[in-house]
Order: structure tokens, then C-alpha cells, then sequence
């Protein structure tokens, strides 16, 4: 019988055991990402993450010299990209990458089930790809999900040995290093485990001993990170930032309920844990009648919600790690063809309800779109497409121009409001470890802001027109500085030359 000719692109694909439908899934994802590569410098979180990007670049200790409250890989990813549009890239290559081991995951799950495997890849690519769970920005979250997936990936993929369950506890460790809540991925392993469990001493053995090597694999490079700030000077700062502080976003949505009795406070997040508790009791007595992947896929969403929702705030980015046991969900739901398609239907609709519930914000696709495609077309121009993002981005740009040509690049500027994006965009330092206004009102004072600022007189003083009260300031202004210009209301300060001010005096 004559074979059929491949082309030389079925070739390559076969080489790299791709299939072309998964090449089509990531050349649209890839297209969908364009528009996030032009955008400009005005995304908070990501103003603050490429702020403590510069200030390791220069050679700064995080949370000791220049603060925030996550732990340290999204900084240094920051660090590399620079700006903007290379952190786009690194991101749009990592989803790249995750959405490969995704799609594997899936030949995993189910081996012999393709419209399973497109479905749950597709969801899985285009919910981490556009903008109505932030899918464009450089969030933490889409760079946990890729080691969390490889890690469940290789312990499915092939009867697990030493070897493979310490180096899944090691990405796990990875994953939760880019963001806590990654943390409560590692349960979904343990619980499959648990659920393939036979009732013999051998078999517990061999859980515990599994269990234990996949912890010390989890705890090796968190260790790592301990020893490193230890000899940094700056355990305590970490251990504080990027650990200790997150158990204050337990519930901070309600700060009435500070003062309540902790039963009353936590009841919300007891509840939630019950309800975890509850549905893996349920999966584990009907553990004969399911299959290890759809026990799989439920568990994995409960944790993910439980996650999403330890602090109840509504940023739609959170939802980004509950996105791998959507899709997944979404695929039974479709393409299986037994009594787990309908059961799909149950913990999407607990999906449903959460979201709804904790007022989740969401962003819309099509104007993300639209606003982009009237740049490329030229029906606005740059500044007003600046302008679409937010009101004061062409302001920032001009003042961070100005701050560049005013100042040596090694000079400390500091700015009063929000301070993030011109810190990004000049590629200048303050003089105090807090880089974001909230910073300063969490973790500070005006007080001390103002001694600091005596000590360590930045070159030049940045008040943004919308900027808080801050009345002791201008004493302080009028008595060493100098207004050398306004920029759309906002006063920018130069620090007048102590012999020049002794002249004055």
C-alpha cells in the first residue's frame, strides 16, 4: 500500500511529537498576546515589580533596601526583563511553555481521548491569554502554574521514584516561591495519592515515605532562600514580606471584623476549609466508582478556590490558578463519555458561585482588542491610546522624561503619590525601602517618611497633583529645595546645592 507523503512542517511537527492543532492553539494565543507587548508602563503590581527589578539590578537586598510582600522569583524575572515589554515576552514565552506541559497533562489524563485533550488545552491557553483574568499582565500567578503543572505532570506521567517525587516537591517549592497560595497545589498530589491508596501496611509505607520526600523536596529551595537572606542581613525582612504578611490578607476585605473573637472572624474561612474537608471525604468514599482524573481535576479546584479566596479580595488575576482544574472540568464535561460528564457539572457550578459570590472583578476582551486595532490602524495616537489606559500615563511619561535628563541615573528621586510607574519608567530609586503609596500608608508613616528624606535628601522631590496631604513636607521643601518646573500639576523639586543654600541662609 503507498504512503501517504508527510510535508516537511508534519515532519518537524512528528519530530517534536506537537501535534498541528496544539501549534494552531499557540500561534492564536500568541496573536492574541500582541497588543500587550505596546502597552505602556502603567500597570501597578507590574510598576512594582519592575521598580524591585531595578533596585536588584543596582545591587539592592529585597525587603531589607526596597520592600514588598511577595516572595523574591517574580522580582528577579523584573530584574531581567527591565521593562515592560521584555517582561511581556518572558511571560508570553513561559505561557507558551506551560500551555506544552498543560497539553501533556492532559495525554496524561486521558490518553485516548483527543477532543478531551483540545478542548482542555484550548480553555486552558485562552483563559491564560487574554485579558479578562489579566491573562496579558505579568502577574505571579501565570508564572506559579507552569512548575505546579510540570510538577503533577511528571508525578502522573510514569510510576514515580525518589528521584521524581523530590524534584516535583523541588518545582512545587518553585511555584509557591513566586506566590504563597501556590503552596496549596502540593495537597492536590498527596490527596491523589491518598485516593489510589490500598488499605496494607506496605502501601501507608510507602505514602508516608512519598509524602516526605515530595516535603523535603518542597522545603529545600524555601531553605535556600532563608540561608541566603541569613547572610544577607535580612531574614527577618523576608521572613516578614514575603511570608508572614500574607496572613494579614487572610480576611482583610472585612477590616470591621479585626476586633471580633477569632471564631467569629475566621468563620469564613473555617467554612471554606470545610467545605474542601468535605468535598475530598466525598471523593474518597466514592472513590471506587471515579477515576484518579476527575478526582484529580475536583480536588485541584478546591484547593485552587480556597486559595483564590484566603484573602476574599475580588482581583480577577487569583483566578488564574484555579484555570488548569477549569479547563481540565471543562474537557469531562464536553468529551467524556461516562457518568463523570455530568458529573463535571458540579464543581462548575461551585465555580460559578464563587466569583458571584466574592464580586470578582473581570476586564473586558473586546475593547482590549478594539482600543489596540485603532492604534494599529492610526484612528488614535499614542498619547490618547496612553490615555485609554489610565488618565495620568502620559503625565507619568513626560515627568519620567524629565526626571532623566535632570538627574545622573545613580540619583534618588522620590514621589509622593503613586510613585510605582515613574519609579519604572525613570528607572530611578527612592531614598526609602517602599516604592508604592500603599506601601508607606500599610507599613509606615509621613513621619517617618519625612526623617528619612532629612537623612537622605533625594536630588529631586516629586509631588503628583493627586497626591495625599502631606503638610510637613512643605517646610521641608521650602527650606531645602527649589521648584524647577510643572508638568500637567505636578511639582517637581530640585535639591538646591548646600553651599548654594548656605549663600541664601
Amino acid at each position: 500500500m503507498k504512503k501517504t507523503q508527510k510535508s516537511g512542517l508534519q515532519n518537524v511537527l512528528d519530530t517534536i511529537h506537537v501535534p498541528l492543532w496544539l501549534v494552531i492553539v499557540l500561534a492564536i494565543t500568541f496573536i492574541l498576546r500582541i497588543p500587550s507587548f505596546f502597552e505602556p508602563f502603567s500597570y501597578g503590581d507590574e510598576m512594582i515589580y519592575l521598580t524591585l527589578g531595578e533596585g536588584i539590578r543596582r545591587g539592592l537586598t529585597l525587603y531589607r533596601d526596597i520592600h514588598d510582600n511577595k516572595p523574591p522569583l517574580l522580582y528577579f524575572m523584573a530584574a531581567v526583563a527591565g521593562n515592560v515589554f521584555w517582561f511581556r515576552a518572558i511571560l508570553a514565552a513561559w505561557t507558551t511553555a506551560t500551555t506544552v506541559i498543560f497539553w501533556k497533562l492532559t495525554r496524561v489524563l486521558k490518553p485516548k481521548n483527543d477532543l478531551f485533550q483540545k478542548v482542555s488545552t484550548a480553555i486552558f491557553a485562552i483563559l491564560t491569554t487574554i485579558p479578562l483574568l489579566e491573562g496579558q499582565v505579568s502577574n505571579a500567578e501565570l508564572f506559579m502554574i507552569g512548575p505546579t503543572i510540570l510538577a503533577i505532570y511528571l508525578l502522573l506521567s510514569k510510576k514515580p521514584g525518589v528521584i521524581t517525587i523530590f524534584l516535583s516537591g523541588i518545582l512545587f517549592s518553585i511555584a509557591t516561591l513566586f506566590k504563597v497560595p501556590a503552596a496549596f497545589d502540593l495537597g492536590v498530589v498527596i490527596f491523589i495519592w491518598l485516593f489510589s491508596l490500598k488499605p496494607s501496611t506496605k502501601s501507608v509505607s510507602k505514602f508516608i515515605l512519598k509524602v516526605s520526600i515530595l516535603l523535603l523536596g518542597f522545603l529545600l529551595p524555601i531553605l535556600i532562600t532563608l540561608l541566603w537572606y541569613y547572610l544577607k542581613g535580612a531574614l527577618h525582612e523576608y521572613l516578614v514580606a514575603a511570608f508572614l504578611q500574607n496572613v494579614g490578607y487572610l480576611s482583610s476585605w472585612r477590616p470591621d471584623d479585626v476586633q471580633k473573637p477569632f471564631l467569629v472572624k475566621n468563620a469564613p474561612l473555617l467554612t471554606r476549609a470545610a467545605i474542601v474537608t468535605f468535598g475530598a471525604s466525598i471523593l474518597i468514599w466514592f472513590r471506587k466508582k471515579l477515576s484518579a482524573p476527575y478526582a484529580l481535576a475536583v480536588i485541584w479546584l478546591l484547593t485552587s478556590l480556597f486559595a483564590i479566596t484566603l484573602s476574599e479580595r475580588p482581583y480577577p488575576h487569583y483566578l488564574i490558578q484555579a484555570v488548569p482544574a477549569i479547563s481540565i472540568l471543562v474537557g469531562f464535561l464536553v468529551a467524556a463519555k461516562n457518568r463523570e460528564q455530568s458529573l463535571a457539572v458540579i464543581p462548575l457550578f461551585l465555580l460559578a458561585v464563587v466569583p458571584v459570590y466574592y464580586n470578582f472583578w473581570y476586564y473586558p476582551s473586546l475593547p482590549y482588542y478594539q482600543r489596540f486595532f485603532d492604534f494599529a490602524t492610526h484612528k488614535i495616537s499614542r498619547e490618547e491610546y496612553f490615555n485609554r489606559f489610565d488618565g495620568n500615563v502620559n503625565r507619568n511619561y513626560k515627568v519620567a522624561r524629565f526626571i532623566v535628563s535632570t538627574s545622573k541615573p545613580n540619583d534618588n528621586v522620590f514621589v509622593w503619590g503613586d510613585s510605582s510607574p515613574i519609579y519604572a519608567l525613570s528607572r530611578h530609586l527612592p531614598p526609602t525601602k517602599y516604592v508604592a503609596n500603599y506601601h508607606i500608608s500599610d507599613f509606615s508613616s509621613q513621619e517617618e517618611i519625612l526623617n528619612m528624606l532629612i537623612e537622605n535628601k533625594p536630588v529631586l522631590i516629586v509631588i503628583l497633583s493627586e497626591s495625599p496631604d502631606f503638610p510637613q513636607m512643605v517646610s521641608f521643601l521650602n527650606s531645602n529645595y527649589t521648584q524647577i518646573a510643572n508638568i500637567d500639576g505636578t511639582q517637581i523639586w530640585k535639591l538646591i546645592n548646600p553651599l548654594v543654600l548656605n549663600l541664601i541662609r
